[in-house]
């Protein structure tokens, strides 16, 4: 899961420009070519700081911390949740239900950072997500208290036993997201330069397998959503067992994040009503730390370690996500119509 440290960074400097100047009264909703969704002010700083977002639009039921959508006269929209599924979830339903925005035709990408498992992905490494599924619609007994055959705790909701097929659950438990936009997103940015850092380099070389000590690249691969900021090996492997089980096997988690299954049933919803169109959301997580443990570390002391790839990890959400924001943006004529072939 994304550090802890995060929180509280850039946000008080962040809120202080979200809060001024006051968003005017508009004749008519402002329909982005692109909605960024970010999830706390260290996401967002990079936007703010790499863009002329100087249109503000207040919107209801927006925390405090992050009140207004910030647009420029591109097409482009930035918005802030906070963090974990409470925050998303309530306030993409606020933008959507806002009457501020028509987001008929727009491309909403959700780009943030996460944790990654290290045989996917290292410190830096950007993330295309083709499914998102919910580690937390499930029942879970004590290890302490499972049978001695049963490899881990994890139950799927009426089941009996680890590895059996829930038999009930919400409907939110997996999103698969448009494969045409997902491979399109990464033929666009697989060749952006990520950014990297002399602390990241050193911690990474304690994995000693590649990817995981290797330099960032961009990559497709599956999310993981959860609110508990779970870590460690052993809790890794039943994630991913869990994460075959509910996608068929067809699902390989490498990032593993706090609010993408909320904010995707709040679009969900959205696209249900006739807001917007589930096929045109993007998903790409950047790895801010690893998910787990390195050979001669323990899952503690790795947990509290300084990795040092929070200030890559926000920089590549930021580099990758604006270059597909671009192309976008650039190629409206095109992309209007739906995700061009070329």
């Amino acid at each position: 899961m994304p550090s802890p440290r995060r929180l509280g960074l850039a946000s008080t400097a962040l809120a202080a420009v979200l809060l001024s100047p006051p968003s005017a009264a508009f004749a008519q909703p402002i329909a982005p070519k692109v909605l960024v969704v970010t999830m706390f002010g260290g996401e967002t700083k990079p936007w703010l700081e790499g863009r002329k977002l100087d249109t503000r639009v207040k919107v209801p039921g927006l925390p405090k911390e992050y009140p207004e959508v910030a647009c420029d006269a591109a097409g482009l929209c930035v918005m802030t949740t906070a963090m974990g599924y409470a925050n998303a979830a309530s306030s993409v339903s606020a933008v959507i239900y806002s009457g501020l925005f028509d987001l008929k035709q727009s491309y909403v990408l959700i780009a943030g950072i996460a944790g990654v498992d290290p045989g996917d992905g290292t410190l830096g490494s950007a993330h295309w997500a083709r499914f998102a599924v919910d580690a937390g619609l499930r029942h879970e007994i004590d290890p302490r208290q499972i049978p001695a055959d049963w490899p881990d705790g994890v139950v799927g909701l009426g089941a009996q036993k680890p590895g059996e097929k829930p038999k009930w659950g919400s409907g939110t438990e997996v999103y698969r997201l448009n494969e045409k936009l997902v491979n399109k997103a990464f033929t666009l940015t697989s060749g952006v330069e990520l950014a990297d850092s002399d602390e990241a380099k050193a911690y990474r070389a304690a994995y000693k397998t590649a990817p995981g000590n290797a330099a960032p690249v961009v990559s497709i691969c599956d999310t993981l959503s959860t609110d508990t900021y779970w870590h460690g090996s052993k809790t890794a492997e039943s994630m991913g067992k869990w994460v075959s089980l509910l996608t068929d096997g067809a699902g390989n988690y490498c990032t593993t994040q706090m609010e993408d299954n909320a904010s995707l049933t709040a679009l969900q919803r959205g696209a249900d009503a006739g807001l917007l169109q589930f096929d045109r959301i993007a998903l790409l997580r950047t790895a801010s730390n690893f998910d787990r443990e390195p050979e001669g570390k323990t899952a503690i002391e790795s947990l509290s370690a300084d990795s040092g790839g929070f200030a890559p990890a926000t920089a590549n959400a930021y580099r990758v996500g604006s270059k597909f924001a671009d192309a976008v943006i650039n190629g409206w004529a095109d992309w209007q119509k739906g995700v061009p072939a070329k």
